[in-house]
């Protein structure tokens, strides 16, 4: 049954427990079980230290961020969004809805690619993940969680609690399993890189897609705070669950340069973790870190399908969207934008069959989509730091102000990183959008377009033509 938003039960309240399994639940995911053949295509160790350590202190000015918001603009919720719309109106607040939600599909794309690949060890119909076999395989694993969200969030939120504890439990192993058969000479020949690698700078770029992918879901609890018991437990849930990954994700990352040759973790197949370990202790650490991975992708699937859902009904509440996406059923499931969001996914699985690599194409522009939200966010901590804001509770601290100065120059040297190719992708997944813009404002009677939202709009249908054009002529590539 479904009914209005105002008819509806009140939403589910989670806990400083649960908040945090949600942000922890949505970081650890495919991307960390990738890391080592994402790094070694790309650097060394002194590179890697270097990366994780401007990508750690980046994205937790981005946590501090939201943890500020969160305390601040306590009137605001679904966190990215919200804050969007709030410093910079609704068409940018619009683009970083949509950017966000399509991000969430996108990444679930990686889940799916990533799980079929790790099957296909053992089973070479399905490849890397790139088969149409895979591609029918993921499409039935993917309505069957669609089934299983409908349920209800309290129920699948539980779910997600329980699975993210099952599922660091096999990284945690490999950690120190790596450790234990590091060698020192193998780690000192992969400490200056290689030769395929180019200057420092280049190769610490070439890292960056792949740690924002990793660290999407610092948000998780901001995107949440409307079902959170207290508000002060979503910038506390942040913190915590961005800290506790971090070291998780360097230390995957460090330890793997001491068991093999980074030119030979470089032609790892994914999940790359997988392989190191197989390479240290034989064939029963592939079959472990495959189990693992299997069960933290599912979780993480799970949480972000969530995400991307809360997003485009939250939206839908506040008129930023058509109405249809409003409508929830009493256990608190908004079902037509889970619809919504399980289409997107079932769209870019059949794209990925024609990508030369479909996990790392997916993973890259999951990144990129999610880089004008988080670049948003951050310039709205920026600017109620240094501006009045009526509806600020509190003054910007130092700290504050410090965190949302970096926090904004970190997304916009992303944006750089990302590179032409993503930005253009990413515009032609942005620009079409506007299609859903129009239908709310026609729905309130309301002007279509201001006219800085027709020079937006100018601007994202331009970087799409250049998208497709580029496509086409073949400068740029799936």
């Amino acid at each position: 049954m479904s009914v209005n938003a105002e008819e509806r039960s009140p939403a589910v309240k989670l806990s400083l427990t649960t908040l945090s399994a949600m942000v922890v639940g949505s970081m650890v995911g495919a991307g960390v079980f990738s890391l080592p053949r994402r790094f070694a295509e790309e650097t060394g160790v002194a590179g890697a230290l270097i990366a994780w350590a401007i990508a750690g202190a980046g994205m937790l000015m981005l946590a501090f961020v939201f943890q500020s918001l969160a305390v601040r603009r306590p009137d605001l919720d679904a966190g990215v969004y919200a804050y969007a719309k709030a410093g910079f109106g609704e068409y940018l607040g619009f683009f970083s809805a949509f950017g966000y939600w399509a991000s969430a599909c996108v990444g679930n794309v990686t889940y799916w690619v990533l799980i079929m690949s790790t099957i296909g060890a053992i089973w070479p119909a399905l490849g890397e993940g790139d088969t149409v076999l895979a591609g029918v395989l993921s499409s039935i694993g993917l309505w069957a969680f669609f089934l299983l969200i409908k349920q209800g969030v309290k129920e699948a939120a539980a779910i997600n609690r329980i699975v993210t504890v099952a599922k660091v439990v096999p990284i945690l192993v490999f950690i120190v399993l790596a450790l234990f058969y590091l060698d020192t000479d193998v780690f000192a020949e992969n400490w200056g890189g290689a030769d395929y690698a180019g200057s420092l700078f280049e190769q610490i770029r070439g890292t960056m897609l792949a740690t924002v992918f990793v660290f999407l879901g610092v948000e998780g609890a901001s995107v949440y705070s409307r079902h959170a018991k207290r508000r002060a437990d979503v910038g506390r849930a942040t913190v915590l669950g961005f800290l506790s990954v971090f070291a998780i994700f360097a230390s995957v990352t460090i330890v793997s340069y001491g068991i093999m040759p980074m030119s030979e973790i470089a032609e790892l197949r994914q999940p790359s973790m997988a392989g190191v370990l197989e390479h240290a202790v034989g064939t029963w650490g592939k079959v472990f870190v495959s189990v693992g991975l299997i069960v933290s992708v599912l979780g993480a699937y799970l949480a972000w399908t969530l995400m991307a859902a809360e997003v485009l009904y939250v939206a839908a509440k506040d008129d930023d969207m058509p109405r249809f996406l409003r409508r929830a059923t009493a256990d608190d499931v908004p079902v037509p934008a889970l619809v919504m969001s399980t289409v997107l996914v079932q769209l870019v699985l059949i794209i990925t069959l024609f990508s030369d690599d479909a996990f790392n194409f997916a993973l890259d522009l999951t990144s990129a989509l999610t880089l004008i939200p988080f670049l948003l966010a951050a310039a709205f901590a920026l600017k109620i730091s240094l501006l009045p804001d009526p509806l600020a509770e509190g003054k910007a601290t130092g700290r504050v102000l410090t965190a949302a100065l970096l926090a904004t120059l970190y997304s916009a040297f992303l944006l750089y990183a990302a590179g032409l190719r993503f930005v253009l992708l990413s515009f032609i997944i942005y620009a079409p959008a506007t299609v859903l813009f129009v239908m709310a404002r026609r729905e309130q009677g309301r002007r279509l377009f201001s006219s800085g939202e027709l020079v937006i709009c100018a601007v994202s249908v331009a970087g799409a033509v250049m998208g497709v054009i580029a496509l086409a002529a073949g400068w740029i590539s799936l």
